[in-house]
């Protein structure tokens, strides 16, 4: 379904839906990279050994997936904007709950925090696609610069609020309500200023028969099962090889921050090709080269592949994110693609962090987990052989 008012309406409901947009995406990731820079502390002071905080930077991804498929009911049921905000609520109340209530509280609101940011990803790209239709290359690379720089925020400034709150993670992990609440009042503010389109109510398509659509499931999963790893046990892993924590979290930041570029650059040059496949299979080896980097090459190089592992990570999610909408013939079934790739692809994501606390409570060793990275990036760079393919997913 298109919509007029993107290309004739007055300039200040575009900022202002655009603003509106670019807030709610500020917030998708806070909630999870805040987590890894103080992750060994949470683990010291709550008991939770190396598999137990791989459950705990695995939860929100695997409810990231089971709560997708909820996005397009909830608009169906309330509209797409309503469903924001009243999602966007239960965030904010996640956040503030989770450092308080000890530790099945903890895992509790991050659980429920990872639910809401997958409903919101879903929800978010059809909202772009139809009141932007004419910009989808362009407010893709904004939007998931937004993203990136929230992620990148919060795993920078995490471990310095800690040592500002007196040594306190919890307040530091508070401190992500703010922003929550922040996009909260924008996006009320624009739902009042901004005329709505009505939207379709169409059924389900066939997308769970066609290869394609899952060729970018797959894609979307396996690479999102990368970024997850990266978010959850990165800082860790660069403290155990000689880093300052704050140094460690700060890594994490740069990389995430360096996303912004070939977010902006990948979805460009992708989406004015006849295929994708080059521009997928050049992120994907520049991402584990990346990792290889930050796994066994000096410790006095690792700036280097930390840009590298940035610049390749934010190329392939940008790129998943414009495959939903290059491989779908109308918005409708961009919408229902969207649904399945997150919703099936985050719960398949969500193992691999899991299984790198497990390796690692095994061998005793990060240097174990380079193998299962490079099966997941080897098994991305299949899938994106098969969705980087020119072809469009059957709408029904």
């Amino acid at each position: 379904m298109t919509d007029s008012r993107a290309a004739s309406g007055p300039a200040t409901r575009r900022l202002l839906t655009l603003a509106g947009l670019l807030l709610v995406a500020l917030n998708l990731r806070p909630a999870l990279t805040s987590v890894s820079p103080v992750l060994t502390r949470i683990g010291h002071d709550l008991g939770l050994a190396s598999a137990g905080q791989g459950v705990l930077t695995t939860l929100p991804v695997l409810c990231l997936g089971l709560a997708a498929p909820l996005a397009p009911r909830l608009a169906r049921r309330i509209g797409p904007e309503r469903a924001v905000l009243a999602v966007l609520i239960v965030l904010a109340f996640a956040l503030i709950v989770r450092p308080y209530t000890a530790t099945a509280g903890l895992f509790l609101g991050t659980a429920v925090a990872g639910g809401a940011i997958g409903v919101m990803g879903v929800l978010l790209p059809g909202l772009v696609k139809r009141d932007f239709p004419n910009s989808i290359g362009l407010m893709t690379g904004l939007y998931t610069m937004a993203l990136n720089l929230g992620a990148s925020l919060a795993a920078g400034a995490t471990e310095p609020l800690r040592l500002a709150f007196g040594d306190d993670w919890r307040a530091a992990l508070a401190f992500w309500l703010a922003p929550a609440v922040i996009a909260a009042v924008a996006w009320i503010a624009q739902m009042h200023a901004v005329a709505k389109p009505r939207t379709g109510t169409g059924g389900p398509k066939r997308l769970y028969r066609d290869p394609l659509a899952w060729q970018v499931t797959a894609f979307m999963g396996l690479q999102s099962s990368l970024a997850y790893i990266v978010f959850g046990w990165l800082p860790t892993i660069l403290a155990d090889r000689g880093m300052a924590p704050v140094t460690a979290g700060l890594a994490l930041s740069i990389s995430i921050l360096v996303q912004v570029a070939s977010a902006l650059v990948a979805p460009a040059i992708g989406a004015r090709m006849r295929d994708q496949r080059a521009v997928l299979c050049v992120v994907l080896a520049t991402t584990l080269a990346g990792l290889a980097g930050c796994l066994y090459a000096p410790i006095a190089s690792i700036w280097l592949w930390i840009v590298v592992l940035g610049l390749g990570q934010g190329g392939s999610f940008s790129m998943a994110l414009t495959l939903l909408a290059l491989r779908a013939p109308d918005a409708e079934t961009a919408s229902e693609l969207s649904g399945m790739a997150q919703g099936v692809g985050y719960v398949t994501a969500a193992f691999g962090p899991l299984a790198v606390g497990l390796i690692h409570q095994f061998f005793g060793s990060w240097s174990a987990i380079g193998g299962l990275l490079g099966v997941i990036g080897l098994a991305a760079m299949a899938a994106a052989l098969g969705a980087g393919r020119d072809r469009q997913v059957v709408a029904s």
